[in-house]
């Protein structure tokens, strides 16, 4: 069965009657002259679209729990959505732990997970009541024992490890394989449990958290890791007596950038999942634990659009065409970073035949700043509206100041309504944390 993963547009994208593409029953065009450009979009059909898809395709296994990775794209609304679906939420800051207890989220049922948690963010875990942390390395496992131990608390946590499990996705966001910053080697965890049973008694160990990738388009390293996890749980029981009750798979699934990708369902996934939980608990005679996974950019990218307003362009002769747009690297960091690839349309053309091959490029003061290279588009004119699909997941959440460029509003659409869930910044904010020192007045 098709799931919205699959799908360039959000759900909701159509035609209207004046020629131009609307989402979640609201023009863009418009939606571009009452907010203003470069604007986020979020259709919420599609993100409830997201959430039905992975409750259903996993229903028939009970003890499967759904957690929103986060850091995909965070804000008190999406945490209210969220909440309201039934998920808990993959946190991986202070910040992202800060704005969901802002949000009134139930705290109990987030993780905070991470490389380097600092004292002060394993302090506002703790002070906030975030319900499992999942340990990175050694340095956190006797950080976080001391503060708990400070606190009188038992912290409830999972061991984060690399199960070697390498998938076909970009150098960067590779979390699972050995060579990785992330968790624990395998060869480390005996060491690590041993402290955790004889030295941490303010760590109850409940089980093991591991991540395979992003932007995942296969179904066996799911399998796999699901194996690799299992395999492990039985022989820390058979070695140390511990029944590890929870096992944490991360998320992983790939959405369509373009028309090249070609990724997996959400019931492809499940169905995977589903099958190796049941075969490797009977193989490895271990209890079918509670199973989580966290997905993200398949929850929030298709839902997501970005426009911006075209202005200056330039004829390179005999080389490229150059659109400039009222954007760039500011506020979408992933075609510099990872040469992400979109697909581009223009809003109040849809419908108009692509003659020229354009390179959109960003205002900053950067080569590189490239949005997308060699699209056929229609003839642009200065105030035509360009929407970037698929700019839902690490689109706001990678943004920045470069330049001292504002950040962009973002706007969530539903039935024809639009509610902005991050106001625009101001200049005034953009400065409100510069500081003179006196020697300089």
């Amino acid at each position: 069965m098709k799931t919205a993963n699959q799908n360039i547009k959000p759900v909701t994208t159509q035609i209207n009657e004046n020629g131009n593409i609307q989402i979640g029953g609201c023009d863009l065009v418009d939606l571009a002259n009452q907010y203003g450009t470069p604007l986020y979009v979020f259709d919420e059909q599609t993100i409830r679209s997201m959430t039905n898809s992975y409750k259903e395709a996993f229903k028939s296994y009970p003890k499967m729990k759904m957690m929103f990775a986060s850091k995909a794209f965070m804000t008190k609304a999406i945490c209210k959505i969220m909440e309201q679906e039934g998920f808990g939420l993959d946190l991986c800051s202070g910040g992202e732990i800060y704005t969901a207890n802002a949000s009134g989220f139930d705290m109990s049922k987030t993780l905070f997970n991470g490389n380097n948690k600092s004292y002060d963010d394993l302090v506002l875990a703790l002070e906030y009541g975030v319900g499992t942390i999942s340990v990175d390395n050694f340095f956190e496992l006797a950080l976080l024992n001391d503060i708990a131990k400070s606190q009188d608390k038992v912290v409830r946590i999972l061991l984060r490890i690399t199960p070697g499990i390498e998938c076909h996705t970009h150098e960067y966001i590779q979390t699972g394989h050995l060579d990785s910053k992330f968790g624990f080697d395998l060869m480390q965890l005996d060491e690590a449990i041993t402290l955790i049973k004889d030295e941490y008694k303010n760590l109850n160990l409940i089980g093991l958290h591991a991540h395979i990738g992003s932007q995942i388009f296969e179904n066996k390293v799911y399998y796999d890791e699901v194996e690799v996890i299992f395999k492990e749980i039985k022989r820390i029981k058979d070695k140390f007596g511990i029944t590890l009750q929870e096992v944490n798979l991360g998320g992983g699934l790939g959405i369509k950038y373009t028309e090249e990708d070609k990724p997996i369902s959400v019931y492809d996934i499940a169905e995977t999942i589903i099958e190796s939980i049941k075969i490797n608990s009977k193989k490895y005679e271990i209890e079918e634990p509670t199973v989580f996974i966290e997905p993200g950019r398949s929850m929030v990218g298709t839902a997501g659009v970005t426009i911006y307003t075209a202005g200056s362009s330039k004829q390179v002769p005999n080389g490229r065409r150059y659109q400039a747009v009222d954007g760039g690297m500011s506020d979408n960091a992933r075609p510099s970073l990872y040469q992400a690839v979109y697909t581009v349309e223009v809003a109040n053309k849809p419908n108009e035949t692509e003659t020229e091959v354009v390179t959109i490029a960003g205002k900053h003061c950067e080569s590189g700043d490239i949005l997308a290279k060699d699209v056929n588009l229609p003839i642009i004119e200065e105030g035509d509206v360009i929407c970037f699909y698929n700019t839902g997941a690490y689109g706001y959440s990678m943004s920045s100041n470069y330049n001292r460029v504002l950040k962009p509003a973002v706007v969530l659409v539903n039935n024809g309504k639009s509610d902005i869930i991050i106001n625009r910044q101001t200049y005034e904010q953009l400065c409100e944390s510069d500081v003179i020192p006196d020697r300089l007045k």
